[in-house]
């Protein structure tokens, strides 16, 4: 193991995870950066915090995670939601924040506080999400995991829920990984292999409101601190090989008390004429380079267009055909990117359908 420089020796780790903290408990805080990504770092508590009210707020320096200029660096990380930590186990946590700038008000990469807010303006309709994050491993040296070096594996086919040697690689993560989300409380709901050798998805959900967001940025920080022990890189690039493989996407389904009921039919229709008024606001917020994913094909929709069919993989906006069949349920928007944020897609997602709301004023400090 010496001569690995990326991947953890747990091991070792083993024997002093196992030490007596003396009533102290690790809180690693969690924040999104400007990049899109994950960022931590831990503090120590007295005691094991039995609400959110009992986490301090605490900060960071901005100008090295891009979400603040050298000269007025500080951000502000506030708690809004609290998990078991599976690494360092109990009493140890984990904290996910919001980012606020230190006048009073959100950094300019929170997309949770305006979402939140939706989300509370529209609570009466019970809004559910289920979403299906597809990601890559690569190794350490930037090659898909299982690909022959500076070749490729054989056509897709085999590889969509695989099993066997050959047709799946590093299930040992996923399941890892799996494992991690349910000791943490995420309300993960399944995983699968993808049909690009490499790929894989899990999906989280049913989660009502902003709990959507707040879950899955957790999932995403189990993934690749899992990633880590294993020396593997995860990527949520939306096309990560050029060619004729899939791409990978954060499929979102939806729906609201009223379409969950006999008759919803004619919400979850009249919700998906409001999302084609509003196609180009969506895709705008939908994730980055997702015009190497949305072509019309390898199951996607055309980025310039917006459709809607039942059991169409090819369309923006797929109706289950059980859900056609019984006349309510929900819809699946397949327009996100695997790198969109969840916070922006939720949110978007409840102000087309219900309604946006005034700009908030902030009193700043």
């Amino acid at each position: 193991m010496a001569e690995s420089r990326v991947v953890s020796n747990v091991a070792n780790l083993s024997k002093y995870l196992k030490l007596d903290q003396k009533g102290a408990v690790m809180a690693e805080y969690i924040w999104i950066d400007g990049n899109n990504g994950v960022r931590s770092k831990t503090k120590t508590l007295k005691s094991a915090p039995k609400s959110l009210e009992d986490l301090p707020e605490w900060n960071f320096d901005g100008s090295s995670t891009g979400q603040a200029g050298g000269d007025n660096s500080d951000v502000y990380i506030r708690p809004v939601a609290l998990y078991p930590d599976p690494f360092r186990g109990s009493p140890n946590v984990l904290v996910l924040t919001e980012c606020w700038d230190n006048d009073g008000t959100p950094n300019k990469f929170n997309h949770r506080h305006d979402a939140a807010r939706l989300m509370e303006a529209h609570a009466k309709h019970k809004t559910w999400f289920g979403l299906e994050q597809e990601y890559t491993l690569f190794d350490e040296w930037d090659n898909v995991y299982g690909w022959p070096k500076g070749g490729f594996p054989g056509p897709q086919g085999p590889y969509y829920c695989g099993v066997g040697t050959g047709k799946v690689f590093c299930r040992d993560i996923v399941e890892a990984h799996y494992k991690a989300c349910l000791y943490a409380g995420v309300n993960i709901s399944g995983v699968n292999a993808e049909v690009m050798p490499g790929q894989w998805e899990f999906q989280v959900g049913p989660c009502e409101g902003i709990s959507m967001g707040d879950e899955l940025w957790i999932a995403r920080f189990l993934l690749h601190r899992v990633a880590e022990e294993f020396g593997a890189k995860i990527s949520f690039h939306p096309k990560p090989i050029a060619g004729d493989w899939n791409g990978a996407g954060l499929h979102t389904n939806v729906s609201s008390e009223e379409m969950r009921k006999p008759g919803g039919m004619k919400h979850i229709e009249a919700a998906i004429a409001r999302l084609e008024k509003r196609h180009e606001e969506h895709i705008a917020v939908y994730g980055s380079d997702n015009a190497l994913r949305l072509t019309g094909n390898h199951e996607t929709g055309a980025i310039d267009s917006f459709s809607s069919g039942i059991a169409n993989r090819g369309a923006s906006i797929r109706i289950g055909a059980a859900v056609a069949k019984e006349g309510f349920g929900y819809f699946e928007d397949r327009r996100p990117a695997s790198n969109g944020d969840p916070y922006q897609i939720t949110g978007i997602m409840v102000e087309t359908i219900y309604g946006g709301l005034e700009p908030e004023v902030f009193n700043k400090e």
